[in-house]
């Protein structure tokens, strides 16, 4: 093909339109990906907000991305070949070169290349992408199923394996929407005892098909914290609401050198002092997502145990209304856009 799709945004706020496009050619060190399958998170919207620095219109976002290499660039690791399944997250490729790159932590590399942002996202039928962000798809996990991982799933498993908790410890997961869904499936198959907390009684049930052993009401009037200590304490909290009051109320729930682990993004700031800290030696860790190597370990994980993010395909053509139900919290619990039959099979 000479050209191809995409839905962009012409300007910050503005609608999806779809739009033809030149196919773009993978420089040195590149591939470029025909797009089966990309998940919308909801921090595309601030990318389509143009609530960060540096996003330019018109904009692809999408940083949930599953396809198969179309074409290889020069100079590009000989391990990857035309034809291979792979995902590419909110990691999407790092420079090398500064400080924490140098120490060999790439996820907070200072010029992170987050899709979408740092170039052209999965929004589209085919995109480029740097080699280093390539994370392979194993062969039982769909494509509808290996966008959401790329960055719902590497954020809570990452975020739960690297926390303070061993099997057999309290672990609470805070939220059950598009992470906590994830985040409860995985602490239940790490060996976690897994408490789920989420407001209304409501959801209790569902809390424990996801493999929870406890369920905490956040509305029922018992305060998070004291609920929390009453099972014994957390060792870890992972908190995937987006939302610091709730967050700031689960840090009394936590037991002597517990962590709470904050990936749930909110602009407000916490309301923890120092005293809850201090006298229990808790900590308090913001924790990003994860390299193409912990995409892949999420995902091959995820096929040992049986664990997919629960989602809604549509079509790219439908994605003003796959973005609307991200939006208003309708969806449960991941929007996917598909752009082939491969990104379709379940």
């Amino acid at each position: 093909m000479n050209t191809y799709q995409v839905a962009q945004v012409g300007a910050a706020g503005a609608p999806f339109e779809i739009v033809e496009r030149e196919v773009p050619r993978p420089g040195p060190g590149h591939v470029r990906i025909d797009v089966d399958a990309c998940g919308i998170c909801h921090s595309d919207a601030m990318f389509v907000g143009g609530a960060l620095p540096g996003v330019r219109f018109p904009l692809v976002t999408g940083h949930e991305i599953a396809g198969r290499i179309a074409e290889v660039g020069a100079h590009t690791d000989s391990r990857w070949r035309i034809g291979d399944r792979v995902a590419v997250g909110w990691f999407g490729g790092s420079c090398h070169h500064c400080t924490p790159c140098r120490e060999g932590d790439f996820v907070v590399c200072d010029q992170l290349k987050v899709p979408g942002w740092a170039y052209d996202g999965g929004f589209g039928e085919t995109v480029v992408a740097p080699a280093d962000a390539l994370a392979r798809i194993p062969d039982r996990l769909a494509a509808a199923d290996a966008g959401p991982m790329a960055c719902a799933g590497v954020t809570t498993y990452n975020g739960l394996r690297r926390s303070a908790a061993r099997p057999g410890d309290l672990v609470a997961v805070l939220g059950l929407g598009g992470l906590g869904h994830l985040g409860v499936q995985f602490a239940a198959a790490m060996g976690f005892e897994t408490v789920a907390i989420a407001r209304g009684a409501d959801k209790a049930d569902f809390a424990k098909q996801l493999g929870a052993h406890h369920y905490i009401d956040s509305t029922a009037g018992t305060p998070v914290a004291e609920a929390l200590q009453s099972l014994g304490g957390a060792r870890a909290v992972l908190a995937t609401a987006a939302n610091s009051a709730a967050i700031s109320a689960t840090v009394d729930g936590l037991t002597h050198r517990g962590e709470l682990v904050v990936i749930g993004a909110d602009t407000e700031p916490l309301d923890i002092n120092p005293t809850q800290l201090l006298m229990r030696a808790r900590v308090v860790r913001g924790h990003p997502s994860g390299t193409a190597q912990d995409i892949q370990d999420t995902m091959a994980f995820s096929v040992l145990q049986g664990i997919r993010p629960m989602i809604e395909t549509m079509p790219l053509e439908h994605v003003n209304e796959a973005y609307g139900r991200m939006l208003s919290g309708t969806a449960r619990f991941r929007m996917v856009l598909t752009h082939t039959e491969a990104g379709r099979t379940r």
